[in-house]
Order: C-alpha cells, then sequence, then structure tokens
C-alpha cells in the first residue's frame, strides 16, 4: 500500500512540518522522532519522518534497513528524485519515513555551491505535504545547511532538553539561529514545544532542570517529561519505536501523553 492510499485524519487541520532539533548530540532527539511519529500513528494521525541526519537512526530505528537502500533524502535534496519516490513505509500504516544513509554526509559541502541551497528540503516537500497530517524533520546536531534547510522547511520547531547539567548550554545559539532564519528565509517558524528527555525523578538534578527550562520557556514547555527508561534506549536496537517493543513500558506511556499534547497545539 503506498502511502497516498492512506487517509489523513478527518479531525485534523492543516498538515504541520515540525524540525526536530537541538546541536547538541545525545539529547533524546531522534528517539523523540521515532516515537512521537509512531504514537501519532497510534492517533490515527498520518506522520511522514524524514530523517534528516546523516547518522540514519531514525532511519533504522523505524524498521528500514539503510544497507538495502539505493536513494536517501540526500537524493532529493541533490539529485531531484521526488520526495514521493523515497518514502518507506513502516510497521505503522500510518506512519511513514523518507531514510537517511551516510551519503547525506556530504550534502553540507555539496549544498554550499547549489542553487537555492537553503530552500532545497521546503520545495522537496512540497509536492507530498499536504498528504500528511504532521511532517517531522530529525535534524543532524549541528546548525549547518542541512539544519538550515529544516528550519526553512518547517513552519515550528521541537527542541528537546536532556535533564542534565548545562541543559540550556547552545540553545541560546539555537534560539539566534532561528531568529536569522525567521527574519531572512521564514517568516512563519515558531516553537512548537520544548520537551525534557532522560528525566529521572529520583535525582533532584532532573527536578532542577525541570524548574529551571520551564521558568526560561513557560508555556512553550510540554507538561509530558520522558523518563529515561532501558526499554527505550533497547526499541532501537530491534528497529521498532517503544510502543511496539514494550507498550506498558512507561517511555511508551509519556510518548502516547506527548502525542496528545502535540495534537491539541495542532
Amino acid at each position: 500500500m503506498g502511502f497516498r492510499d492512506v487517509k489523513r485524519s478527518k479531525s485534523a487541520k492543516k498538515t504541520r512540518v515540525i524540525a526536530i532539533i537541538n546541536q547538541k548530540g545525545g539529547v533524546g532527539k531522534s528517539t523523540t522522532a521515532v516515537n512521537l511519529s509512531a504514537a501519532l500513528g497510534e492517533m490515527n494521525r498520518k506522520t511522514l519522518l524524514v530523517d534528516f541526519d546523516p547518522q540514519g537512526n531514525s532511519t533504522s530505528g523505524l524498521g528500514v534497513e539503510k544497507e538495502d537502500l539505493e536513494q536517501c533524502v540526500y537524493d532529493a535534496l541533490l539529485n531531484d528524485v521526488p520526495v514521493e519516490d523515497l518514502i518507506h513505509d513502516t510497521e505503522s500504516k500510518k506512519v511513514f519515513v523518507v531514510p537517511a544513509t551516510i551519503q547525506l554526509a556530504g550534502a553540507e559541502v555539496e549544498l554550499v555551491s547549489a542553487m537555492a541551497r537553503e530552500t532545497r528540503l521546503k520545495e522537496a516537500l512540497e509536492p507530498v505535504k499536504d498528504a500528511f497530517d504532521f511532517i517531522f524533520i530529525d535534524c543532524p546536531p549541528s546548525l549547518g545547511l542541512l539544519t538550515i534547510n529544516a528550519l526553512t522547511a518547517a513552519d515550528s520547531v521541537l527542541i528537546p532538553i536532556q535533564c542534565e547539567y548545562y541543559a540550556l548550554e547552545g540553545v541560546t545559539k539555537l534560539l539566534e539561529s532561528m531568529k536569522m532564519v525567521k527574519g531572512r528565509l521564514n517568516k512563519e517558524l515558531d516553537t512548537y514545544g520544548v520537551l525534557l528527555t532522560m528525566f529521572d525523578s529520583r535525582t533532584s538534578l532532573s527536578n532542577q532542570v525541570v524548574e529551571e527550562v520551564r521558568n526560561y520557556f513557560g508555556d512553550t514547555t510540554f507538561k509530558t517529561l520522558i523518563p529515561r527508561t532501558v526499554k527505550l534506549s533497547e526499541a532501537p536496537s530491534y528497529g521498532m519505536p517503544v510502543i511496539s517493543y514494550a507498550p506498558n513500558n512507561k517511555g511508551a506511556k509519556a510518548y502516547m501523553s506527548l502525542a496528545k499534547e502535540v495534537i491539541n497545539r495542532a
């Protein structure tokens, strides 16, 4: 079954294109991309995940074998391959993925001399945009041309922040980059939400960080806290979202709760 055969939710409004972004690595960005997409699929929201990170963690996390791929999102950016030819089914009939491979790493350099280099992803997604309720872009942990493309294509950003020391370190630079893109390339860009990840209720540090982030971002911060759990870490090695791998796990329940918040903000 192709992605055009699957219907959008009747209750959904316009398509939301959300970049999941933080230039710090290891904050739960790909974990959130995979599991939030899967949770929205469970809630009957047709979702496309664009893996825009050369590591391809979202690709493998949704069960797509990177080694078997002949083309990936790189080909949409630089070889004018239509995105609809790159969309793969996943275990969930409502969730689809545009995969990434290590080939995407070369795009940062190749885009430098390309025409309309900042808008390549936006243009590539335009023909399929209206077919989905949500489109997520899993960004690389950097603020280079790939991330600029993602920010130009998105209407908003979701920022995962890990509950650790220096949680807000680097966020100022990210917000500056967003401001620059908003001013020059994408006037619609705003913050969809800030998500606290790897929360451990037993430590005073985690609780401190939650308070600090909520003071800084206010109501933009999601109420849902994503806990640190073994099952969340294990699920990608089986090519499955946690709601399929361990549906009763507290991590699975947290992402289902987050999906409800995301739908309510749409």
